[in-house]
């Protein structure tokens, strides 16, 4: 028997109570049974975010918010900044160009963050500037990007928004939507909320839906105006995801009752023990700088195919992690320690990865790394 560990950065395992709350019987989407359910998704949300502004809930993965993201508040030719330090910067550039945009980009090496300074310099240098987009964590990096320092470049111009990728950083990292002027922020149902794949979550501010005003971008599915007027009703303008839905407000139950700044001290000690054991280990961490909370991205120790540690870890000890894309893959792989995890996930991982390294003839010792992680979780 091979007993299976998710420890992927999404989809991310799910709670028992969310899993129960799950199996329930269908009801209705626009029955009045399901209208106190949507209606406690969506304060429990504003709190996640920390924010009075509306948060919408949408039937799709977090990409589908990410499109709408671009398509509800600008214009084919509109100039925007986007901060390009791995894959999903890149899919900002690819949604952006398949809307029409004109794409200023700032090219970030992978496994460094984005120097603030920068920003603010093509922000000063070029006029018109309608938008900047970035992550908060570029999961494939294991890096994180400042989005306070960030959103006070962006404040100080008026005609610009903030669209802010947290999919992968919800309830991970402590994101103050309204404190810090975050316009446009994308989250997902599969990563720090619990859930399966399936919702895509997007906050809005007064000023970004004034600059909604003014979109002419078609859009039919993805219509962010007839959205919130439907969700202050209750109800999504197509079919809901009830049961999504109904597992949304347990795993926020959960959450609460952590309480929020709990959430975000456990992800960050789980990710302190595992950043060092690994280093423990004699591996490197490929996140030069500000390494993030959700998500450790491994280099693969010299000679060893990073790639064939990913495998070996899902194959013989059954734990599922990720590997490196694009120029990362072979030189990495990733664990996250996101959302339903503790410190025996934790544990359990580091141990997983000193077998598969002995087993694909690594010099380890074996318990070295589980031994600092213990110290640091105890």
């Amino acid at each position: 028997m091979l007993k299976k560990y998710l420890l992927a950065p999404g989809p991310t395992p799910v709670p028992p109570e969310a899993l129960a709350a799950m199996s329930m019987p269908m009801i209705h989407h626009r029955a009045p049974d399901f209208i106190p359910i949507f209606d406690a998704a969506r304060t429990g949300l504003k709190h996640l975010y920390q924010t009075s502004n509306d948060v919408l809930i949408l039937c799709s993965t977090g990409t589908g918010g990410m499109v709408a993201a671009v398509t509800n508040f600008f214009n084919r030719g509109d100039k925007v900044v986007v901060v390009n330090g791995g894959k999903f910067g890149e899919r900002w550039i690819k949604i952006c160009k398949a809307f029409g945009l004109e794409i200023i980009e700032i090219n970030v090496d992978w496994g460094y963050t984005l120097n603030p300074a920068r920003l603010e310099e093509v922000l000063k240098k070029e006029s018109g500037v309608k938008g900047v987009f970035v992550q908060a964590t570029e999961t494939s990096t294991g890096v994180n990007h400042d989005i306070e320092a960030i959103a006070g470049i962006v404040k100080k111009h008026e005609e610009a928004l903030l669209v802010v990728d947290a999919i992968s950083s919800l309830v991970a990292h402590d994101l103050r939507t309204d404190a810090w002027g975050i316009d446009i922020m994308v989250g997902g149902s599969q990563k720090g909320l619990m859930l399966p794949p399936g919702l895509a979550f997007i906050s809005v501010s007064e000023k970004a839906w004034k600059m909604a005003e003014q979109s002419k971008i078609e859009k039919f599915y993805f219509n962010l105006k007839v959205e919130r007027k439907k969700q202050q009703d209750n109800q999504t303008n197509f079919t809901s995801a009830v049961t999504l839905i109904i597992g949304l407000n347990e795993a926020i139950k959960i959450i609460e009752k952590e309480g929020l700044d709990n959430v975000f001290k456990r992800h960050a000690l789980l990710a302190h023990a595992t950043r060092e054991a690994v280093k423990a280990l004699g591996m490197g961490l490929y996140a030069k700088e500000m390494p993030s909370n959700a998500v450790t991205a491994i280099e693969a120790p010299e000679g060893v195919d990073g790639q064939k540690i990913y495998k070996v870890l899902r194959e013989r000890y059954g734990v599922t992690a990720a590997g490196g894309q694009d120029q990362a893959k072979g030189k990495i792989f990733r664990i996250a320690h996101l959302g339903y995890s503790d410190r025996f996930d934790i544990i359990t991982a580091i141990s997983a990865i000193e077998m598969t390294l002995k087993t694909l003839g690594a010099p380890v010792t074996l318990g070295k790394g589980v031994a600092v992680c213990e110290e640091i979780l105890l």
